[in-house]
Protein backbone atom coordinates (compact mmCIF):
# COMPACT_ATOMS: atom_id res chain seq x y z
CA UNK A 1 0.00 0.00 0.00
CA UNK A 2 1.37 3.26 -1.02
CA UNK A 3 1.65 5.90 1.75
CA UNK A 4 0.01 9.21 1.63
CA UNK A 5 0.17 12.64 3.66
CA UNK A 6 -1.38 11.81 7.42
CA UNK A 7 -4.22 13.78 7.95
CA UNK A 8 -4.42 16.66 10.24
CA UNK A 9 -4.97 16.53 13.51
CA UNK A 10 -8.07 18.27 13.12
CA UNK A 11 -9.48 15.86 10.66
CA UNK A 12 -9.00 13.09 12.42
CA UNK A 13 -8.67 14.13 16.11
CA UNK A 14 -4.95 13.57 16.83
CA UNK A 15 -4.96 10.20 15.24
CA UNK A 16 -1.55 8.80 13.86
CA UNK A 17 -1.36 6.26 10.95
CA UNK A 18 1.35 4.46 9.40
CA UNK A 19 -0.89 3.31 6.66
CA UNK A 20 -3.38 5.85 5.12
CA UNK A 21 -6.28 6.23 2.82
CA UNK A 22 -7.51 8.01 -0.08
CA UNK A 23 -6.25 11.06 -0.82
CA UNK A 24 -9.81 13.05 -0.75
CA UNK A 25 -11.89 14.27 1.46
CA UNK A 26 -14.90 13.32 3.13
CA UNK A 27 -15.44 14.98 6.81
CA UNK A 28 -14.28 13.71 9.52
CA UNK A 29 -16.12 10.52 10.84
CA UNK A 30 -16.36 9.20 7.35
CA UNK A 31 -12.72 9.86 6.55
CA UNK A 32 -11.54 8.29 9.84
CA UNK A 33 -13.75 5.38 9.03
CA UNK A 34 -11.84 4.72 5.40
CA UNK A 35 -8.86 4.97 7.41
CA UNK A 36 -9.89 2.25 10.08
CA UNK A 37 -11.05 -0.01 7.76
CA UNK A 38 -8.02 0.08 4.74
CA UNK A 39 -5.45 -0.46 8.18
CA UNK A 40 -7.50 -3.20 9.32
CA UNK A 41 -7.40 -4.75 5.77
CA UNK A 42 -3.92 -3.85 5.08
CA UNK A 43 -3.45 -5.94 7.92
CA UNK A 44 -5.20 -9.19 7.21
CA UNK A 45 -3.48 -9.04 3.53
CA UNK A 46 0.21 -9.13 4.95
CA UNK A 47 -0.97 -11.77 7.26
CA UNK A 48 -3.26 -13.68 4.65
CA UNK A 49 -6.12 -13.86 6.81
CA UNK A 50 -9.70 -13.74 5.39
CA UNK A 51 -11.06 -12.01 8.85
CA UNK A 52 -10.38 -11.17 11.90
CA UNK A 53 -11.43 -13.36 14.86
CA UNK A 54 -10.96 -11.38 17.50
CA UNK A 55 -11.57 -13.23 20.77
CA UNK A 56 -8.88 -11.06 22.99
CA UNK A 57 -7.19 -7.44 23.98
CA UNK A 58 -3.67 -7.73 24.90
CA UNK A 59 -3.18 -5.13 27.62
CA UNK A 60 0.38 -3.48 28.27
CA UNK A 61 0.65 -2.20 32.04
CA UNK A 62 2.85 0.61 33.13
CA UNK A 63 2.23 4.19 30.99
CA UNK A 64 -1.54 1.99 30.00
CA UNK A 65 -3.34 1.05 32.76
CA UNK A 66 -1.32 2.75 34.99
CA UNK A 67 0.83 5.98 35.35
CA UNK A 68 3.57 4.44 36.74
CA UNK A 69 6.29 5.43 34.05
CA UNK A 70 7.29 8.99 35.35
CA UNK A 71 8.44 7.16 38.50
CA UNK A 72 9.91 3.99 36.47
CA UNK A 73 11.96 6.66 34.91
CA UNK A 74 12.59 8.51 38.21
CA UNK A 75 14.41 5.73 39.72
CA UNK A 76 16.30 4.29 36.74
CA UNK A 77 17.68 7.34 36.87
CA UNK A 78 18.48 7.76 40.32
CA UNK A 79 20.46 4.27 40.59
CA UNK A 80 21.99 4.59 38.10
CA UNK A 81 23.14 8.39 39.17
CA UNK A 82 24.00 6.03 42.60
CA UNK A 83 26.34 3.87 40.65
CA UNK A 84 28.22 6.84 38.54
CA UNK A 85 26.83 5.13 35.23
CA UNK A 86 25.85 7.95 32.78
CA UNK A 87 22.03 7.48 30.97
CA UNK A 88 20.50 9.83 28.50
CA UNK A 89 17.63 12.22 28.85
CA UNK A 90 14.62 9.94 28.42
CA UNK A 91 16.38 7.12 27.57
CA UNK A 92 14.27 4.38 30.31
CA UNK A 93 11.06 5.50 28.61
CA UNK A 94 13.03 4.16 25.82
CA UNK A 95 13.94 0.90 27.71
CA UNK A 96 10.25 0.58 28.82
CA UNK A 97 9.46 -3.43 28.70
CA UNK A 98 12.87 -4.51 29.03
CA UNK A 99 13.23 -7.01 31.91
CA UNK A 100 15.25 -5.38 34.61
CA UNK A 101 18.64 -7.13 34.04
CA UNK A 102 18.10 -6.32 29.97
CA UNK A 103 18.14 -2.51 30.76
CA UNK A 104 21.17 -2.64 33.20
CA UNK A 105 23.17 -4.56 30.86
CA UNK A 106 22.49 -1.69 28.13
CA UNK A 107 23.57 0.76 30.72
CA UNK A 108 26.69 -1.17 31.78
CA UNK A 109 27.81 -2.01 28.23
CA UNK A 110 27.87 1.55 27.51
CA UNK A 111 29.56 3.18 30.20
CA UNK A 112 31.72 -0.50 31.51
CA UNK A 113 31.38 -2.48 27.95
CA UNK A 114 30.54 -5.59 29.79
CA UNK A 115 27.45 -6.63 31.16
CA UNK A 116 26.58 -6.65 35.02
CA UNK A 117 27.32 -8.87 37.16
CA UNK A 118 24.27 -11.06 38.89
CA UNK A 119 25.12 -9.67 41.87
CA UNK A 120 25.54 -6.20 40.29
CA UNK A 121 22.46 -6.95 38.82
CA UNK A 122 20.58 -8.08 41.94
CA UNK A 123 21.73 -4.87 43.89
CA UNK A 124 20.50 -2.18 41.17
CA UNK A 125 17.44 -3.67 40.45
CA UNK A 126 16.87 -4.41 44.49
CA UNK A 127 17.69 -0.23 44.87
CA UNK A 128 15.49 0.83 41.77
CA UNK A 129 12.61 -0.95 43.63
CA UNK A 130 12.89 0.82 46.31
CA UNK A 131 13.18 3.76 44.63
CA UNK A 132 10.17 3.41 42.50
CA UNK A 133 7.67 2.20 45.70
CA UNK A 134 8.97 5.81 47.12
CA UNK A 135 7.95 7.49 43.54
CA UNK A 136 5.34 6.09 42.38
CA UNK A 137 1.85 7.74 42.88
CA UNK A 138 -0.18 4.19 42.13
CA UNK A 139 -2.64 6.45 39.89
CA UNK A 140 -4.30 4.50 36.68
CA UNK A 141 -4.11 6.00 33.56
CA UNK A 142 -7.26 8.67 32.58
CA UNK A 143 -9.57 5.93 30.68
CA UNK A 144 -8.39 2.77 31.40
CA UNK A 145 -10.88 1.25 33.06
CA UNK A 146 -13.71 2.54 30.85
CA UNK A 147 -11.65 0.11 27.56
CA UNK A 148 -11.49 -2.72 30.24
CA UNK A 149 -15.13 -2.35 30.25
CA UNK A 150 -15.87 -1.71 27.18
CA UNK A 151 -13.62 -4.73 26.30
CA UNK A 152 -15.47 -7.24 28.86
CA UNK A 153 -18.56 -5.88 27.23
CA UNK A 154 -17.65 -6.51 23.75
CA UNK A 155 -17.20 -10.40 25.77
CA UNK A 156 -13.27 -10.16 24.79
CA UNK A 157 -10.42 -11.58 27.09
CA UNK A 158 -8.74 -8.46 28.46
CA UNK A 159 -4.82 -9.94 28.79
CA UNK A 160 -2.00 -8.71 30.54
CA UNK A 161 1.36 -8.95 29.08
CA UNK A 162 3.80 -6.69 31.23
CA UNK A 163 7.69 -6.33 31.15
CA UNK A 164 7.35 -5.50 35.21
CA UNK A 165 7.53 -7.74 38.26
CA UNK A 166 7.06 -5.36 40.84
CA UNK A 167 4.34 -6.64 43.42
CA UNK A 168 3.61 -3.04 44.09
CA UNK A 169 1.78 -2.56 41.09
CA UNK A 170 0.75 -6.22 40.61
CA UNK A 171 -1.49 -6.25 43.88
CA UNK A 172 -2.91 -3.31 42.71
CA UNK A 173 -4.33 -4.35 39.63
CA UNK A 174 -7.46 -6.20 41.45
CA UNK A 175 -8.13 -3.43 43.61
CA UNK A 176 -8.41 -0.73 40.63
CA UNK A 177 -9.22 -2.96 37.90
CA UNK A 178 -11.85 -5.75 40.25
CA UNK A 179 -12.34 -8.99 38.53
CA UNK A 180 -10.35 -8.10 34.84
CA UNK A 181 -7.24 -9.91 35.35
CA UNK A 182 -6.78 -13.30 36.72
CA UNK A 183 -3.35 -15.29 37.15
CA UNK A 184 -4.50 -17.21 34.48
CA UNK A 185 -4.40 -14.14 32.01
CA UNK A 186 -1.24 -12.18 33.13
CA UNK A 187 2.03 -12.38 31.80
CA UNK A 188 4.99 -10.85 34.00
CA UNK A 189 8.30 -10.95 34.02
CA UNK A 190 8.44 -14.38 35.96
CA UNK A 191 6.65 -16.06 33.03
CA UNK A 192 9.59 -15.07 30.44
CA UNK A 193 13.02 -15.97 29.55
CA UNK A 194 12.86 -13.29 26.74
CA UNK A 195 11.22 -9.78 27.54
CA UNK A 196 10.24 -7.35 24.90
CA UNK A 197 11.00 -6.86 22.34
CA UNK A 198 11.36 -10.38 21.75
CA UNK A 199 7.91 -11.75 20.93
CA UNK A 200 8.09 -13.99 23.09
CA UNK A 201 6.04 -12.31 26.21
CA UNK A 202 2.77 -11.60 23.35
CA UNK A 203 3.31 -15.29 21.91
CA UNK A 204 2.83 -16.56 25.91
CA UNK A 205 -0.09 -13.35 26.08
CA UNK A 206 -1.54 -15.02 22.92
CA UNK A 207 -1.66 -18.70 25.12
CA UNK A 208 -3.14 -17.60 28.05
CA UNK A 209 -5.77 -15.66 26.15
CA UNK A 210 -7.15 -18.94 25.24
CA UNK A 211 -4.07 -20.50 22.35
CA UNK A 212 -4.83 -17.97 19.80
CA UNK A 213 -3.82 -17.09 16.77
CA UNK A 214 -2.72 -13.62 16.20
CA UNK A 215 -5.55 -12.43 14.15
CA UNK A 216 -7.52 -12.91 17.29
CA UNK A 217 -6.31 -10.78 19.34
CA UNK A 218 -5.62 -6.83 19.40
CA UNK A 219 -2.42 -5.16 21.30
CA UNK A 220 -2.45 -1.99 23.50
CA UNK A 221 0.98 -0.58 23.80
CA UNK A 222 2.51 2.53 24.69
CA UNK A 223 6.12 1.94 24.31
CA UNK A 224 8.36 1.26 21.26
CA UNK A 225 9.96 -1.90 22.18
CA UNK A 226 6.90 -3.56 23.37
CA UNK A 227 5.06 -2.58 19.75
CA UNK A 228 8.16 -4.21 18.19
CA UNK A 229 7.62 -7.47 20.42
CA UNK A 230 3.47 -7.63 19.75
CA UNK A 231 4.95 -6.63 16.08
CA UNK A 232 6.97 -9.74 16.16
CA UNK A 233 4.81 -11.66 17.26
CA UNK A 234 1.86 -10.86 14.54
CA UNK A 235 -0.80 -8.99 16.79
CA UNK A 236 -2.43 -5.69 14.69
CA UNK A 237 -0.99 -3.27 17.32
CA UNK A 238 -2.49 -0.31 18.80
CA UNK A 239 -0.25 1.90 20.11
CA UNK A 240 -1.44 4.54 23.17
CA UNK A 241 1.04 7.88 23.28
CA UNK A 242 0.84 8.75 27.25
CA UNK A 243 4.64 9.63 27.49
CA UNK A 244 7.26 12.01 26.23
CA UNK A 245 8.40 10.02 22.97
CA UNK A 246 7.18 11.62 19.38
CA UNK A 247 4.59 9.75 17.77
CA UNK A 248 6.53 9.13 15.50
CA UNK A 249 8.93 6.65 17.62
CA UNK A 250 5.69 4.44 18.17
CA UNK A 251 4.82 4.30 14.12
CA UNK A 252 7.97 3.37 13.44
CA UNK A 253 8.31 0.88 15.82
CA UNK A 254 5.37 -0.74 14.18
CA UNK A 255 1.66 0.48 15.27
CA UNK A 256 -0.70 0.39 12.92
CA UNK A 257 -2.37 3.23 14.87
CA UNK A 258 -1.32 5.52 17.03
CA UNK A 259 -3.64 7.26 19.58
CA UNK A 260 -3.57 10.67 22.00
CA UNK A 261 -4.36 8.64 25.11
CA UNK A 262 -6.79 5.77 26.53
CA UNK A 263 -9.09 8.07 26.69
CA UNK A 264 -9.61 8.76 22.91
CA UNK A 265 -8.99 4.71 22.47
CA UNK A 266 -12.11 4.39 24.32
CA UNK A 267 -14.01 6.73 22.15
CA UNK A 268 -12.16 5.19 18.92
CA UNK A 269 -11.97 1.76 19.91
CA UNK A 270 -15.72 0.95 19.16
CA UNK A 271 -15.63 1.59 15.29
CA UNK A 272 -12.70 -0.20 15.14
CA UNK A 273 -13.92 -3.19 16.83
CA UNK A 274 -17.03 -3.06 14.57
CA UNK A 275 -14.97 -2.88 11.34
CA UNK A 276 -12.84 -5.84 12.65
CA UNK A 277 -15.94 -8.00 13.29
CA UNK A 278 -17.33 -7.25 9.47
CA UNK A 279 -14.31 -7.16 7.31
CA UNK A 280 -13.54 -9.90 5.12
CA UNK A 281 -10.99 -9.90 1.76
Amino acid sequence: MRKLAAPSRRDCNNLQYRETARPHYRGPAVFLWIQMKEILIDYLERKQQERFDLKAVIFDMDGVLYDSMPAHDQSWQQVMNEWALSHEPGEFYLHEGRVGKETINVVFQRNLQRDATDEEAKQIYARKTELFQHCNNGNTIPGAKEVLTLVQEKELTPVLVTGSGQPSLLERLDHHFPGVFTPGTMVTAFDVVNGKPDPEPFLRGLQKGGDLKPHQAIVIENAPLGIEAAVAAGIFTIAVNTGPLPNAILSDAGASIVFASMSELLDKLPPLLHLAGTITI
